[in-house]
């Protein structure tokens, strides 16, 4: 009897080389790019920006993004893959600054800002002089360095953020919810592990917060 193949399925985002980051969709879909090995850094996961990317798939098109204690650079090179207007990426570590650029070169990108500083210290000092504020934040401070409720008040009381702005949060599962502005609100939640990732609009009239998916 003739051996039968079995169907063949569609491979997901779940593997993660050391060392290596991929982009997962848009433009530059399946490009692998080179990050440092350093203590600290841990790019979001394969499968969870893939998440994360379906969540935002109608919002990323001409954003204006900023991505915070950037690292490995993956979130805010995956919006620019996908459409993005803009990706600002904030990040202190020397290496990976210099890897991030390296890798923006690469990739030709003409749209994206890379600033060589504490993101705390841009933070404090950057505010909104006239321009329009970014519509999506990625945000994903070092674990148990309890920067993260200071960084969220910031965004908040800088004028830092559009009117609706969406705002994603990586953070330590073992904490619960983090102190957030009060007009914040939940749209998604998962947990992976240790880690608890999350979408939140900045709207007063935001609308209730759905069902972890």
């Amino acid at each position: 009897m003739p051996r039968q193949n079995k169907p063949h399925k569609r491979q997901r985002a779940t593997e993660q080389t050391p060392g290596e980051l991929r982009i997962i969709a848009g433009n530059w879909r399946g490009r692998k790019l080179a990050f440092p090995s350093l203590a600290g850094l841990r790019p979001t996961p394969n499968r969870v920006r893939e998440t994360l990317f379906n969540w935002l798939q109608a919002s990323v098109p001409g954003a204006r993004c900023l991505d915070l204690f950037a690292g490995s650079g993956a979130l805010g090179l995956e919006a620019l893959s996908r459409g993005a207007a803009s990706v600002t990426f904030i990040d202190n570590a020397t290496q990976a600054v210099r890897q991030l650029r390296d890798n923006l070169q690469l990739l030709k990108a003409q749209n994206a800002d890379v600033v060589a500083t504490p993101a705390m210290d841009w933070l404090g000092r950057h505010e909104r002089a006239g321009e329009m504020g970014f519509d999506l934040v990625f945000l994903d401070p070092p674990f148990r360095c309890d920067l993260l409720p200071q960084a969220c008040e910031l965004l908040e009381s800088r004028d830092l953020l559009a009117r609706q702005a969406l705002i994603y949060i990586e953070s330590e599962s073992e904490l619960g919810a983090p102190r957030l502005p009060q007009n914040w609100r939940q749209l998604r939640s998962k947990t992976a592990g240790q880690v608890t990732y999350a979408l939140y609009i900045r709207d007063e009239a935001a609308p209730q917060a759905q069902a972890a998916e």
